[in-house]
Order: structure tokens, then C-alpha cells, then sequence
């Protein structure tokens, strides 16, 4: 059995010898913690454990769509800490630019809401966003579009924005894909598409490969097809196919490497430099850089400090439950003035 570096040497040779044209990418939050945003599931430093002074009912409730609904608090909590405009892309997004600069990347099907890859120069035809992005938002009860001024300042101020139209009262959601949430129409259409599509390699980046249906993706790539993980660790069935290379460390430690065993570092490092500075001066221009921002952990404290004060009833819980008492003794009630 060949070595790992003896099979990425391979690659690489077929990638410069052109036997290799078409790379079908899958990223997660893995390739975006060296921009700052804690992955969801390592011990002690992912986002689930730093959420626990919340005491969650579980972790992924800050992500799903019924505990928004009534408790919307956590997800804002964090919101300002995590928004994408606070982010800049990393070596692994520019190295997908990089891909697509030189008509290398077919599609690209990424987990993150940030739009990073978007960020570091990957034609938007060519990616597809599986589970939203922050680039607009909506009242997650009557859909109606929420302007983006009032978003900004809701997120510079760690508060929950609500519906402007008349009675309805829901909070505002980005338009990301929340668990309990479908996912766009458009993600079947290009699963059933990497079926019939001719692919001669598969790279897979800093996924857990734990949350459907993008997990069963690699799965189906043709056998005989190369796939490369580059991950902290070995995840789904890779290492059991024969074409299987698995780069286990950081995302920007091993995409270093594999652009230098083709001879690109150089280029890398200037697409990447050139895609920081792109993002730093929209940062400037948008007034994201305006003010020092808050750490993860100092506002996960102060939302569990808040919580414990209001005998853990958010405003957004006690909105609903006003509202619903209302109905209840609207209906009870005889309808008359008692003045």
C-alpha cells in the first residue's frame, strides 16, 4: 500500500498534467476556525460546550427553529461574535478560489453560513450555500424582509430584532437553514446531479460528516474516483476506498501543503492576502470595524447572568405567552368595558 505522500504526489501530477480537471468540493466549519469561529462539536473549545452557563435544554437548540421561535436570545447572543463581517476568509477558502481561478473547481457544497468561500473569490454559480447564508433576513413567522440597518444595529447590540409589520410580533432570523428548517430546493436538484456528473476528484475540508444530507455526499462519488479529507480526524467511510488520502490536522496546515506539492504556495498566499484585504475595507465601509468587538465567551456570559435574573423567561417566551394568555381570555371573557 502506497504511502499518503506518495498518493498526494500522485494527485498532484495528475492535477498539473491536466488527467485531472473536475474537483467536487464539501467544506464545513473546519476550514473557518482559523477565521475565528469555533467549530460545533471538539471538546472544551467547540461552540456546544462553550454554550453550557446557558443550560440549554441540548446544544443544538440555539440552531433550532422551535427554540428560536419562543427563546431567540442565545442565538443573538452569540450573532455578533459569529457574523460573517466580522470574518476573514482563511488559506482553505482562498485555495478553493484558487481552484475555481483555474477552472478546476466544478461545484462546491459547503455547511457554513458565512460566505467566506464567497469572500475569497469562488464564483457564487459555482457554490452552493446548503444551509443559508447571513446575506439577508426575515421574520421567521410571517417571512417578511427585514432591513439590513436594523439588523446591523441589532447585532452591534446583542439585542433580539422583531417583525415591523402590524400584530405580528415573530423574531427576525438570517436566512440561514436552522434544524427543523428544510434545506433550499436547489440542494436535491445538485445531489442528483454529482450522480451523473463526470467527477475526477472529491475534497472534502473540515466537516464532522454527522449532520444529512450532506454527510452522505462522498458517498456518492464513483468508486475508483480519488477523495481527499483534509480534517483534524478520520470521519464517515474515508480510508476504505483504495483512492482514499486522508490529510489529518488543520485545514490550513495541509491545504500549505497540498499547494505546495503543486507548486502553487506562492500564488496561494497572494490570493489569500488579496481576499483578507477585499474583506477588511468592505468591513470599514460597512462601520463593522467601528467598534472593539465582544468575545464569544463574554457574551455567553452575560445572556446566561440576564437568564438567571429573569428565571430563565426570555422576552421572546414571555411575548408568546402574553400573547397566548390574551387570546385565551379574549375568548373567556365577556367583550365589554368595565370603566
Amino acid at each position: 500500500m502506497t504511502s499518503a505522500s506518495t498518493n498526494l504526489t500522485d494527485i498532484a501530477n495528475r492535477i498539473q498534467t491536466g488527467e485531472v480537471t473536475r474537483i467536487v468540493a464539501l467544506t464545513g466549519a473546519g476550514i473557518s476556525t482559523a477565521a475565528g469561529v469555533p467549530d460545533f462539536r471538539t471538546p472544551t473549545s467547540g461552540l456546544y460546550d462553550q454554550l453550557a452557563p446557558l443550560k440549554l435544554p441540548y446544544p443544538e437548540a440555539i440552531f433550532h427553529i422551535n427554540y428560536f421561535s419562543h427563546t431567540p436570545e442565545p442565538f443573538y447572543a452569540i450573532a455578533r461574535a459569529r457574523h460573517p463581517r466580522n470574518l476573514r476568509p482563511t488559506i482553505s477558502h482562498a485555495f478553493l478560489a484558487l481552484l475555481a481561478r483555474k477552472n478546476l473547481l466544478s461545484f462546491l457544497f459547503t455547511q457554513n453560513i458565512d460566505s467566506l468561500e464567497l469572500d475569497a473569490g469562488v464564483p457564487a454559480e459555482k457554490v452552493l450555500q446548503t444551509h443559508g447564508s447571513w446575506k439577508a433576513q426575515r421574520c421567521h413567522k410571517c417571512k417578511v424582509p427585514y432591513p439590513d440597518d436594523l439588523m446591523q444595529r441589532a447585532i452591534r447590540v446583542g439585542e433580539v430584532p422583531y417583525c415591523l409589520e402590524a400584530g405580528c410580533g415573530g423574531a427576525v432570523k438570517p436566512d440561514v437553514v436552522f434544524f427543523g428548517e428544510s434545506l433550499p430546493e436547489r440542494y436535491e436538484v445538485e445531489e442528483r446531479r454529482l450522480t451523473r456528473k463526470k467527477v475526477d476528484l472529491m475534497l472534502v475540508m473540515g466537516t464532522s460528516l454527522k449532520v444529512a444530507p450532506c454527510s452522505r455526499l462522498p458517498g456518492l462519488i464513483e468508486e475508483g474516483v480519488p477523495r481527499i479529507l483534509i480534517n483534524r480526524e478520520k470521519v464517515g467511510d474515508f480510508g476504505t476506498r483504495k483512492g482514499d488520502i486522508c490529510l489529518l490536522g488543520t485545514c490550513d496546515e495541509k491545504v500549505r501543503r497540498l499547494a505546495d506539492e503543486l507548486g502553487w504556495g506562492d500564488e496561494l498566499e497572494g490570493i489569500w492576502a488579496e481576499a483578507v484585504g477585499r474583506k477588511e475595507e468592505t468591513n470599514r465601509r460597512g462601520g463593522w470595524d467601528s467598534e472593539e468587538e465582544p468575545g464569544l465567551e463574554e457574551s455567553i456570559q452575560k445572556l446566561a447572568e440576564k437568564m438567571t435574573e429573569a428565571g430563565r423567561i426570555s422576552q421572546g417566551h414571555r411575548r408568546m405567552l402574553e400573547q397566548h394568555l390574551g387570546e385565551k381570555f379574549a375568548h373567556v371573557l365577556p367583550r365589554k368595558s368595565f370603566g
